[in-house]
């Protein structure tokens, strides 16, 4: 096994220590072609979104701070950024969470792949053939995730629509929800890639939650910054992928 696997599989890291060393682990030569169709669909997408986004960005918060009533106009220089980026945080986490969708049979590859780097007992080898056929499996998992997530998110996005209060509390609210959120996204693909049920996954990132919203935390910022968000994807996979090996996996060990 590789000297930099080994340490990595021996000591425990922050949250934001999984996130960097998610970074060195998706430029790793013998990583890099299971990384290129997860980034390759988040390019695709967030790029997209990003353009139509910023083509608006403008005239909605100009629209939304207009709904204010003239006492709070002063309120105008405090809310035009923290609407900014919460709009942007919003797309982009829900176009994330659409790539994340399309990409997740390649970003599970990615996940087994990662894990064999640092901790190849126990793991078994799936073949391309396996792969294609788990992939009903796979978005079903997706789907329970987005039925987890989706009620949540939408009550946060109509306490946004409050005047004055959701427009300042909210988008702190958001941040902290995201960073939940984005850890359970991307934490998920190597335990289901050991066939551990979502609930039980839950229940294991609660019990090490300042790891696992240190760690969401980081990415849901990178997630919200343009440019940088294209490549977010497989660093967060590879990343919470190290995060199970040091954290979760011998407490599923049979």
């Amino acid at each position: 096994m590789p000297q930099h696997a080994t340490s990595v599989q021996r000591q425990t890291q922050t949250g934001v220590g999984y996130f960097f060393t998610g970074a060195k682990l998706a430029m790793q030569p013998g990583l890099r072609r299971y990384v290129f169709m997860p980034l390759l669909i988040n390019v695709l997408l967030i790029g997209s979104a990003l353009f139509y986004l910023f083509s608006n960005l403008n005239s909605w918060i100009e629209q939304w701070i207009g709904g204010l009533p003239e006492f709070l106009e002063w309120l105008t220089y405090v809310l035009w950024p923290l609407l900014a980026l919460t709009i942007l945080a919003t797309f982009s986490y829900f176009f994330s969470t659409l790539a994340n969708f399309i990409a997740a049979p390649f970003c599970g590859l990615l996940a087994e792949k990662v894990e064999q780097t640092l901790s190849p007992e126990g793991m078994i080898e799936e073949s391309w053939a396996e792969l294609v056929k788990d992939v009903p499996r796979i978005l079903a998992r997706e789907w329970r995730k987005l039925r987890y997530l989706l009620p949540k998110a939408i009550g946060l996005f109509l306490l946004l629509l409050i005047p004055a209060f959701g427009q300042t509390v909210a988008p702190v609210i958001w941040f902290i929800f995201t960073s939940w959120m984005l850890a359970i996204q991307y934490c998920d693909y190597p335990f289901d890639n050991h066939k551990v049920d979502f609930q039980s996954m839950r229940m294991s990132l609660k019990g090490k939650q300042s790891k696992a919203y240190g760690f969401g935390a980081l990415v849901a910022l990178f997630t919200s910054i343009p440019i940088l968000n294209l490549i977010i994807m497989p660093i967060a996979v590879c990343g919470a992928t190290a995060m199970w090996v040091s954290e979760f996996k011998d407490s599923y060990k049979l």
